[in-house]
C-alpha cells in the first residue's frame, strides 16, 4: 500500500554531503562585501584570513603549538599537499574503506610510487583491522568515511608513542566529532562540509612533529608550488598566519567566518557535535522502524553522524544486481527532487547503491523529521513501479 503524498516538506530540503547545507539563518546579504575587489594581502584582507584561522583554532580547541593554515584546492588539495611534502622517509600504512581513502592509497602507490606500503583495505560498511596498523610507520587514513558512512569510533587505536606521523583526512568529521589532537600530526578538512561553507578552500593543521618533519626531510620528487610548505629548507610560517599560497576568494572567506561565528553563538564545538548526534539519533529511530532500509555501516559504534549512508534491504530490491539497484535508487532520488522534498541524497558514484543524507550540525532535526514520510512515500512508489516492470 502506498501512503498518500506527504503534505509538509522539509523547511530546508538540502541534504547534500558536499557542498553541505548553510547554517540556519544564513543569507548572502549578511556577508560583508567591502573587501571584494581588494587584495587578500592588504592589511584588512590579511586580518580577515587571520580571523578565520583564529576562530578555527578556538572552536576546535587546537593546541597553541599546532599550525593552522588555509590552503588551495579544498580538502583534496590539503591531503595531497601533506602526502607530497611529508611522505617518503618511512614506510607507510594506508587505511582505505571508502572512495577517498582509496584515492589516497592510489596516490601513495601509483603516483608517489613509494615502497614499503602496507594496505589496510575493507569493504564499504566495514573498518579495516585497526590493531594491525604499524604506527612506527607513517599512517594515512580518513577519520570519517564520507562515502561509506563509517568512521573510526575514537583515537584509542593510535598510540601516544608512535614513531611515524598520522595524516588524517577529517573533512566530514571536524566540527561534528571529537578529534584527539595529540593523536593527529596532520589534519585536513574543507569549509564545504560541517561548516556549510563554499568549496575550493582547504585547511591544513600541523602538529610540532609534522612541522619538524618538513624541516628535516626533503622529498626526492618535485613539489608543485601549490604544495610547497617550506622555503629555503624552513617551514613557511607565513602560510599559518594568513599568507595563503594562492589567491583565496574573499567572499568565501567571509562566508566561512560567518559559519564559524554561528558555531560560536550556538555554544561552539559541543553544541555542533550535539546537533549532529541528535540528527543521527533521528535517522536511527526512523531506520529501526523500517524493514526496507538499513545503515551501510554494520557496527553502530562506527556509524557516521554526518554522512549517513543507507542501503536497501527489502528482499525485492536487495536481490537486484548493482545496476538495477542503482536505477532503483536514482528513481527515489529523482522523485524527491521533483517534489522539492530532498536534494542530492543519492549515494556516491563509487559506493553501493542507496541513499546518503547529510546530518551535520547545519541541518535541523525538524527538517529530517519532515523528510522521513517522503522517504516512505518515494520508496513505495518506486517499489510499485519495479513490480510492474
Amino acid at each position: 500500500m502506498i501512503n498518500p503524498k506527504p503534505e509538509v516538506r522539509p523547511a530546508n530540503p538540502r541534504f547534500s554531503s558536499g557542498p553541505c547545507p548553510k547554517p540556519p539563518g544564513w543569507a548572502p546579504s549578511n556577508l560583508p562585501i567591502d573587501l571584494l575587489g581588494r587584495s587578500h594581502r592588504s592589511l584588512p584582507g590579511r586580518a580577515r584570513l587571520e580571523r578565520l584561522i583564529d576562530l578555527t583554532r578556538e572552536i576546535l580547541g587546537i593546541p597553541d603549538d599546532y599550525r593552522v593554515g588555509i590552503v588551495p584546492a579544498s580538502d583534496t588539495g590539503a591531503v595531497e599537499m601533506a602526502l607530497w611534502s611529508l611522505l617518503g622517509c618511512r614506510p607507510v600504512d594506508v587505511l582505505a574503506w571508502e572512495s577517498f581513502g582509496k584515492a589516497w592509497l592510489n596516490d601513495v602507490v601509483s603516483e608517489l610510487k613509494l615502497d614499503g606500503v602496507n594496505r589496510h583495505v575493507a569493504d564499504y560498511g566495514l573498518l579495516p583491522d585497526l590493531a594491525a596498523v604499524d604506527f612506527s610507520n607513517d599512517v594515512v587514513f580518513t577519520w570519517n568515511g564520507t562515502t561509506s558512512g563509517v568512521r573510526v569510533p575514537d583515537g584509542a587505536f593510535i598510540p601516544d608513542d608512535r614513531g611515524g606521523l598520522t595524516i588524517c583526512d577529517a573533512t566530514s568529521a571536524v566540527f561534528a566529532q571529537e578529534l584527539p589532537w595529540d593523536k593527529l600530526d596532520v589534519t585536513t578538512f574543507s569549509w564545504q562540509k560541517a561548516l556549510g561553507g563554499e568549496a575550493a578552500h582547504g585547511m591544513l593543521i600541523l602538529s610540532p612533529r609534522a612541522a619538524g618533519r618538513l624541516e628535516s626531510w626533503t622529498p626526492p620528487w618535485p613539489v608543485p608550488k601549490v604544495f610547497r610548505l617550506t622555503r629555503a629548507g624552513r617551514l613557511n610560517e607565513s602560510i599559518f598566519r594568513g599568507a595563503t599560497i594562492n589567491t583565496p576568494s574573499m567572499l568565501c572567506v567571509e562566508d566561512c567566518i560567518a559559519a564559524l561565528e554561528w558555531a560560536a553563538t550556538i555554544g561552539g564545538l559541543d553544541a555542533m557535535i550535539g546537533r549532529a548526534n541528535a540528527n543521527l539519533a533521528a535517522v536511527t529511530g526512523f531506520v529501526e522502524n523500517r524493514d526496507w532500509l538499513d545503515f551501510l555501516a554494520f557496527d553502530p559504534a562506527t556509524r557516521s553522524n554526518t554522512s549517513v549512508c543507507l542501503k536497501f534491504v527489502h528482499p525485492g530490491v536487495a536481490m537486484l544486481d548493482p545496476t538495477a539497484r542503482a536505477r532503483f535508487a536514482r528513481g527515489i532520488v529523482s522523485r524527491l527532487e521533483e517534489e522539492a522534498a530532498a536534494f542530492d541524497i543519492g549515494s556516491y558514484r563509487d559506493a553501493p547503491p542507496g541513499l546518503r543524507i547529510w546530518t551535520g550540525s547545519t541541518v535541523e532535526t525538524s527538517s529530517l523529521e519532515m523528510l522521513f514520510p517522503w522517504l516512505d512515500w518515494a520508496f513505495a512508489l518506486q517499489l510499485n513501479a519495479l513490480r510492474h516492470d
